[in-house]
């Protein structure tokens, strides 16, 4: 039996649909006007949040910084209402660069809304050039679900170069995440919720290395967590 994936909308879809063949996963786009977040999560396997603009800001209880641009309207609330239907029944969830910040705030946690303003001696999480060239490295935990996802990846000190497209980043952790990598400069690059079945979310693209092979880890593990999920008839 096919293994369907719900997959939150996005503006850029072509990279996310061509790692997602390249690792074997059957996805289905979701509509905001017609796919209800409680029903989705009775008839797919996983689900998979992507990357776009900024988490509103009001979520979590703070005011806009001036670079904060938010996504329009209705995606962060029905994505936190698709978080929010996926934990309770324990579907997987793979979440990407803007998806680890939307689950860190749907799981109560805070974001900083500007690398540049608020991190000290931060890296240039947002270099430019092609979007899989790399922009810094991240040091990931040793005993970790994402480190064995990783697994090749990783050099002999525990780092892992990734590319970076992004200016925000994950702040006080949600209710049951915990951190599984970070840049030189202390950003979260990676959380995941040991209670889940398989919940982890990373701050890169690696959607844009599906050429090369690259990552595919992540989205085969999280295929073949989907797989053992009770599909409900």
């Amino acid at each position: 039996m096919t293994t369907t994936i719900a997959v939150a909308p996005a503006r850029k879809m072509d990279d996310y649909r061509d790692a997602m063949n390249a690792a074997g996963i059957t996805g289905y786009e979701l509509d905001y006007q017609t796919d209800v977040p409680e029903a989705v999560v009775g008839r797919v396997g996983g689900l998979m949040l992507l990357g776009g603009a900024d988490v509103d800001p009001a979520l979590y209880g703070q005011t806009p910084h001036p670079t904060t641009e938010v996504v329009p309207a209705p995606r962060d609330h029905y994505e936190i209402a698709l978080v929010k239907a996926a934990l309770a029944r324990d579907l997987p969830i793979l979440a990407i660069c803007r998806g680890i910040q939307l689950l860190n705030v749907a799981l109560g946690g805070t974001l900083v809304q500007d690398i540049p303003s608020d991190v000290h001696a931060h890296l240039d999480h947002k270099p430019g050039g092609e979007p899989a060239s790399i922009g810094h490295f991240i040091e990931v935990v040793p005993i970790s679900r994402l480190a064995t996802l990783l697994d090749g990846e990783i050099d002999m000190n525990g780092w892992c170069a990734v590319n970076s497209r992004h200016h925000q980043c994950v702040d006080a952790l949600g209710e049951g995440l915990k951190p599984t990598a970070r840049a030189a400069d202390g950003v979260i690059e990676a959380i995941e919720r040991p209670a889940s079945r398989f919940c982890v979310g990373v701050q890169w693209h690696p959607e844009n290395f599906w050429r090369t092979g690259r990552f595919q880890g992540l989205f085969k593990g999280f295929l073949a967590a989907a797989r053992e999920t009770q599909i409900a008839p």
